[in-house]
């Protein structure tokens, strides 16, 4: 399904997907915890609600971008009722692009003095 399609034709990510991606790039998460992850790294500039994090990964699971894992970490110390997810190979490609794609929209901010490389590391 995604070995004929490319990452470009994804982007751009809307600001919940590149979350949630973000969110699993480094391990799997349940649902609770990628939103709790995301109000935490964002300082609470960014909260997913449930409607907008379970329709986003309604979507992503659809578009192979993520999967739900069969098996739990510790099915003793876990809640029956959560849904794990992780990235696919094709999920972490898409993630990257849209990573590049920001990146570049900096570089072109700072070449038209929107931003300075100062402004970056001021925490207001």
């Amino acid at each position: 399904m995604a070995k004929d399609r490319s990452p470009e034709q994804f982007l751009p990510l809307t600001p919940a997907m590149f979350h949630i991606l973000l969110s699993l790039a480094d391990r799997e998460r349940h649902g609770y915890e990628i939103m709790r992850e995301v109000d935490e790294r964002t300082e609470r500039k960014v909260r997913l609600g449930p409607g907008t994090l379970y329709g986003s990964i309604k979507r992503m699971l659809a578009d192979g971008l993520v999967e739900e894992l069969d098996e739990r970490p510790d099915p003793q110390l876990d809640d029956e009722r959560r849904r794990y997810y992780r990235l696919t190979d094709f999920g972490y490609r898409i993630a990257v692009a849209e990573a590049e794609r920001l990146a570049a929209l900096v570089k072109m901010a700072r070449s038209k003095k929107l931003l300075s490389s100062r402004s970056l590391s001021v925490k207001n």
